[in-house]
């Protein structure tokens, strides 16, 4: 079991820059793939970034591409999302997400999830 505690969500302008993290309890995290999904109000949940339990492999939605950065601690047990050059539609609430595989998680399979973080950007 795994459970995971987001935080960094807040109001900033556009073009500005927030990093969210992601705390994860249990002894399997260096194990897991992390990733970041979105949700914006009246939209479907997107996926943003996922990344691999080594920190090897990372993956990103087309709308941040270039802009967002996941990584991972894996002696903190933390993943991050460093968040640059930000966006009025990037307004969302941010949920971390993890699974045993990165394949699933991408695909928005993954089996943990966190309570979200509000992330809003003013234009």
């Amino acid at each position: 079991q795994v459970q995971l505690v987001e935080s960094g969500g807040g109001l900033v302008q556009a073009g500005g820059s927030l990093r969210l993290s992601c705390a994860a309890s249990g002894r399997t995290f260096s194990t897991i793939a992390m990733g970041w999904f979105r949700q914006a109000p009246g939209k479907e949940r997107e996926f943003v970034a996922g990344i691999s339990w080594s920190g090897g492999s990372t993956y990103y939605g087309d709308s941040v591409k270039g802009r967002f950065t996941i990584s991972r601690d894996n002696a903190k047990n933390t993943a991050y999302l460093q968040m640059n050059s930000l966006k009025p539609e990037d307004t969302a609430v941010y949920y971390c997400n993890a699974d045993r595989s990165l394949y699933d998680l991408v695909g928005g399979k993954g089996n943990y999830w966190g309570q979200g973080t509000q992330v809003t950007v003013s234009s």
